[in-house]
Order: structure tokens, then C-alpha cells, then sequence
């Protein structure tokens, strides 16, 4: 029971009071018609209200202008939208409405129901076989608990469970009039409450049976058998209800006799069944051969409703789930995602080539070459070309993390198994599982991880630091690297069976230097990439602009040139062309090779001669003085070199 006193401001001394389970709340404002009817020009004319939740006391404010706080051991704590507007409230508060300097204050006290409550009998949910002997002797009604057990057990939507659970208890027990189940709250983190146990956890009703009525208002659960209930872990009767337990709550509620029920998994308690009757006259009382009944159901009942509950939560989770992995794809398919592999040159085919016939295998991929030629972009092909692509490919750099964190990265972690893990962590090979794995730079991985790396592939399985049992995982790897692998095995610095298991299919990325002939179409797409991202109209490249791209080296291979041209689009002029003065110093430097080649001027022969003899230089500067190579560079025999070299006075 709660009793409010204001003892402080307008309306000093009235008191309201309510008992546990009583519907009307008590009502608080300025007009009359409310409960405490307090007359305070800063109280509004309905300005908070206290309820019975089912479990507590809670007291709300009904968005007043002044507002309402608590004062609880000397913390005052207003309510607003942070908490909701409502706090639970505890025997010794205070509660202030209205301005903070001169508030209406009103002074709270809770009673408990007695916990000396005197009860007919109890079933210890430990010791329920002795209630199972009596009924045995019973045949028509362990039939008739038998067919509810089965019909209890058999749906997996936990509404459904819930409703023949209620169903089962009317049928079964013909003196119920009402049954209320109240299940344990799933966010409420108090432990299990036993004998001696401070605070009790917290049960919502979520089913009431009324006889004769399909559904029902919500019947809150009556505090003082709920407690012993909880806390002896036993099923409860008392049979003369309002003179055995002697509750508010009960006589309020007209109960004539009342039993209570654990629903229980383990050590956990999972809900309460509560039937009453509100009958009059002795033959409504229920006896021990009813609590026994209803014991011996509810240890079917409770593994039907823990299922139900598993079933549910699974849906939960697989639902989450498969939004988190359709957000994840789809964020991954827009940074890096199922992009064009732009290229018509031969090396350019031949690559594309190879990719189609190793999307659709189990296989290892290593992909090599130099750095910026786009290897991601090729090991996202071999995801999204192959029966892979609905799950997720996650891409990891082997360079970009220390060892210690890199293996947590990969394979996860438990909780405390080094300084910082404070949570179970999922690695990236179970996001990917089903999907495809890619690590960049597998040459940098430390050789201590390589070994687990390997167990990986060899097993499919990996183990989590800190895990006592391993995981299994269903996972594609796909690697790439810069340096030449076969020379770090020699060098004893990357693992020789690892190279081999990773090198069955290598697949070779072409330099942006051997396949000039891309180089157009890579940097119109980026121009037009980068011009929509600017919102710049551009018309283009200039020719000269074009031959001298063609012409450089691009030693940061399709890198350097995507950075290139977004460097142009920045400075371009809206709807201009793309012209030499734009472009970086080192790549206009192609243009002064041109310039040097120019011959001075003199007759038609003495300048072809000059022209001659500077790309005769040029070739062999190119070849390392390789005469045969520059021939055949040239299109020219070994002896017709000599004899131009000769010529021009070349040794």
C-alpha cells in the first residue's frame, strides 16, 4: 500500500492512499476532481498521477508546465523526457511539483504486504514427483493433463503457448475463475531472487484468462503470493484467502482463494501463473489436490514457454542479423561495390579471362602486382562474380594493424582474455562466413599468425583468443601482395606450406605502363567520377593532354592516375577541357622529351639525320646499351644497328 502526505506548501496535510493491485491511480493537480486537489497557481490543472504497475509504485508526470521531481537520500532527480516522465517510486521519497525554489512537496510511504503470510500448502518445484504419484492414481485426469501437455507444447509462437497454457487452466481446474501468467522482463538484470534476496526481479502480466471471456483486462498479480513464490521457488495455495493472507490487495480484488505457480527453467524462474477464484462460499476454496494439478502442468508448461521464448529471441537475432549483413553489403558494394574492371588491352583480356574461370570455385586466390594497380578491385570480382555475392566479402589490410590486434581482428576474442577485452568480440573471419575474406598485404602478416592462418584453411575452423573450442567457418580467402612471395619463402620471412596453400590460382594485375592503351578509358571514368562528385561540368581532355598521360611511366600505376585527375577536375574550368598546364610537373616532363628530339634547323637530311641519331641513342639508353634489344625495338637487324652506329660515330 502507498500513502501520499503533502507536507510541505498549499494543501499541507491531505493524504491519498492506494493498495497494491487497485486500478485507480491516485490523480494530483490544481482543479478539483483530482485526489489531492492542491490549489498552487504553478501546479497544472492535472499535474501527476501515481500507479500500481503490476510490480511497483510508479509515479508519472503528465507533462506540467512546472514540472515534478523525486528526492531520493538527497538526489533529486527530475522526470523528463530522459527517464520518460516517470519514476518508480521507493519507500522515504519526496516528491516536489512544481518551481524548484518553493515546491508543493509530498512525503511518500510504502507498506508491504506482510511476508508472514500464512499459506495451506506449498510444492517445492525441487521436490514435485509426490504431487505426480497422486495424480497418477487418476486416470481420466492424468489423461486429461497429459492431452493439455501436448496441445500446450505443440505451437512455437510464444502467444500461442501463452493462450493454451490459460486455456489448459480453465479446463483443468473448474473453481478458477481468473488466470494471469507474468513473465520475467528480458531487460531486467537482477539476478534470480532466493531466500534472503534484496530485490526481486521484475514480472510483467502478459496473458489474463477470465471464465467464459476469450480475453481479458490485465489482472495485476497479487504482491504477497508473488513473493513467496519467487522466493521459496514453490507453488503456493492459500485457500481462504483474505483470512489466511490477510492482503489489501487481495480483498480489494475480491479473491476468495488464490494459487501461485513458478514457470521455471533451471535455476531461473521464467514467469508466474496465478489462478484465482472470486467465488463466495467454501466449495470455491481449491485444496492441495488443485496445487498439485496445477504443479505438475506447469513443468510442461514452463519448458513449452522457455522454448517459445528461445524460438522467439532466435527470430530476433536472425531478423537483426540479416538487416546488419543487407546494410553491410549494400555499404560495401557502394565504396568498392561491383565496379566496371576497365580494360580492352591484351594483358587487360587475359586477366578478365582467368577471373571467370576461378569466381565459381572453392579455391585460394593470390593476387599480385604492384602497388595502386587494383588488386581489391579484382578480389571483389572474384566475390560479386561468383554464387558468394549474397554474403558479405570483408576486406582486411595485414599491414595496418600491430600482431596482437590483427590476430583478435581475424579470429576474435572472449571476454578477459587480454587488458581491454571487456566483450566477446566476433573476428572477421565469422562476419564473412559463407562470404569471402580478402587480406591485402598477406606478405606483412607475422609468421606467428600465418600459423593460424593456416589452420584456418587446412581445417576450416578457427579459434577466438581466449577460447577453449574452435570454430567452425565457411569461409573463401582471397590474398594479394606487392612483393614476390617465392623470395620472402626463400628468405625464411613467410611460410613455404602457407604459399603454397594460398598460390593455387595467382592471378597477376597488369602495371598501368603495360596496358597504355586503358589509359583513355581509366581516366574518363574518373573524370566523370569526380566531376559529378564536384557537381563540375567538364568537356574533357585535350590531345596533347591525353598523349602525354599515355607517355608517362605511372609508377603509382591506376592510383597515381585516379589522383591525377582529380587533381585536374579541381582546377579545370567549368565546361573546359583538360589541358597540359593542369597536370603535374613529373608527367609534363614527357613534353620536354618531345622538345629534345626536336632536330635544329638545316636541310631535310641533316635534320632526319639528327632525328636518326637521337632515337638511336634514346633505344639503346632504354635497353641498357643491349644492342640486340634495341634492334629489335627498332624493327631493324643486329647489323643494320652497327651499321648506323658506324654511321653517326656511336661506339
Amino acid at each position: 500500500m502507498i500513502r501520499l502526505e503533502v507536507t510541505r506548501g498549499e494543501g499541507a496535510g491531505q493524504t491519498a492512499q492506494r493498495s497494491d493491485g487497485d486500478a485507480q491511480p491516485i490523480r494530483i493537480g490544481r482543479v478539483t476532481g483530482n485526489d489531492l486537489a492542491i490549489d498552487a497557481r504553478f501546479l497544472s490543472s492535472e499535474h501527476a498521477r501515481v500507479a500500481w504497475s503490476g510490480e511497483r509504485f510508479v509515479l508519472q508526470d503528465l507533462k506540467s508546465t512546472n514540472g515534478t521531481a523525486v528526492v531520493r537520500r538527497g538526489e533529486r532527480v527530475k522526470l523528463d523526457e530522459t527517464n520518460g516522465r516517470q519514476m518508480v517510486l521507493e519507500e522515504g521519497d519526496l516528491v516536489e511539483l512544481g518551481v524548484t525554489e518553493d515546491p508543493v512537496v509530498l512525503a511518500v510511504s510504502i507498506k508491504e504486504d506482510a511476508d508472514d503470510t500464512r499459506v495451506v500448502a506449498v510444492r517445492s518445484i525441487d521436490d514435485l514427483r509426490p504431487a505426480a504419484l497422486e495424480i497418477e492414481k487418476q486416470p481420466s485426469l492424468l489423461r486429461s493433463v497429459y492431452e493439455s501437455s501436448i496441445w500446450i507444447g505443440a505451437p512455437t509462437e510464444l502467444d500461442e503457448v501463452l493462450r493454451r497454457v490459460g486455456d489448459a487452466v480453465i479446463s483443468l481446474v473448474p473453481k478458477a475463475t481468473h488466470v494471469t501468467i507474468a513473465l520475467r522482463d528480458d531487460d531486467d538484470p537482477s539476478p534470480d531472487s532466493g531466500k534472503g534476496a534484496q530485490k526481486l526481479p521484475t514480472y510483467v502480466p502478459v496473458l489474463t484468462r477470465m471464465r467464459g471471456e476469450q480475453q481479458a483486462g490485465a489482472i495485476p498479480l497479487t504482491r504477497s503470493i508473488f513473493k513467496k513464490v519467487v522466493q521459496e521457488r514453490a507453488a503456493v495455495l492459500a485457500a481462504d484467502a483474505p483470512s489466511e493472507v490477510g492482503s489489501a490487495s487481495l480483498i480489494g480484488a475480491q479473491i476468495r482463494s488464490t494459487l501461485g505457480v513458478p514457470l521455471w527453467k533451471g535455476e531461473e524462474i521464467l514467469g508466474i501463473l496465478q489462478v484465482d477464484n472470486r467465488g463466495s462460499g467454501p466449495a470455491q476454496i481449491f485444496n492441495t489436490a488443485e496445487l498439485d494439478l496445477l504443479s505438475l502442468l506447469a513443468t510442461n508448461a514452463s519448458l513449452a514457454i522457455a522454448n517459445a521464448r528461445l524460438i522467439q529471441r532466435l527470430h530476433f537475432a536472425e531478423e537483426r542479423a540479416r538487416k546488419e549483413n543487407t546494410f553491410l553489403k549494400t555499404r560495401e558494394e557502394k565504396r568498392e561495390g561491383r565496379r566496371e574492371i576497365i580494360g580492352v588491352s591484351k594483358p587487360m583480356d587475359e586477366l578478365k579471362a582467368k577471373l571467370e574461370k576461378v569466381v565459381n570455385t572453392r579455391v585460394t586466390v593470390l593476387i599480385e602486382g604492384e602497388t595502386g594497380v587494383g588488386k581489391e578491385l579484382i578480389a571483389s570480382a572474384v566475390h560479386y562474380k561468383s554464387t558468394r555475392r549474397d554474403k558479405l566479402f570483408v576486406a582486411q589490410n595485414c599491414a595496418a594493424m600491430p600482431e596482437n590486434l590483427l590476430e583478435s581482428e581475424l579470429f576474435g576474442h572472449k571476454k578477459g582474455s587480454f587488458t581491454g577485452a571487456t566483450d566477446d568480440k566476433r573476428g572477421l573471419f565469422e562476419l564473412a562466413d559463407g562470404g569471402t575474406l580478402f587480406l591485402d598485404e598477406i606478405g606483412e602478416m607475422p609468421l606467428s599468425l600465418q600459423a593460424k592462418l593456416l589452420r584456418a584453411l587446412q581445417e576450416g575452423e578457427i579459434r577466438p583468443v581466449g577460447a577453449n573450442k574452435p570454430i567452425h567457418v565457411n569461409v573463401r580467402i582471397v590474398t594479394a601482395t606487392n612483393r614476390n612471395l617465392k623470395k620472402e619463402v626463400e628468405e625464411k620471412r613467410f611460410r613455404e606450406d602457407l604459399y603454397y596453400r594460398l598460390a593455387v590460382f595467382p592471378l597477376r594485375v597488369p602495371a598501368l605502363r603495360e596496358r597504355r592503351e586503358d589509359i583513355p578509358l581509366l581516366a574518363g571514368f574518373f573524370l566523370a567520377k569526380y566531376a559529378s562528385e564536384i557537381g563540375k561540368s567538364v568537356s574533357g581532355f585535350s590531345q596533347q593532354t591525353m598523349e602525354l598521360l599515355q607517355a608517362y611511366d605511372w609508377p603509382g600505376n591506376v592510383r597515381e592516375l585516379e589522383n591525377e585527375v582529380q587533381r585536374i577536375v579541381i582546377q579545370i574550368d567549368p565546361n573546359g577541357f583538360a589541358t597540359p598546364d593542369l597536370l603535374s610537373p613529373r608527367i609534363r616532363q614527357v613534353d620536354n622529351v618531345v622538345d629534345r628530339a626536336a632536330p635544329k634547323k638545316g636541310t631535310l637530311k641533316e635534320m632526319m639525320d639528327q632525328l636518326e641519331k637521337y632515337m638511336l641513342i634514346e633505344s639503346l639508353r632504354e635497353h641498357g646499351n643491349n644492342k640486340t634489344a634495341a634492334a629489335r625495338t627498332l624493327g631493324i637487324t643486329r647489323e643494320g644497328l652497327h651499321k648506323k652506329l658506324r654511321a653517326f660515330g656511336i661506339s
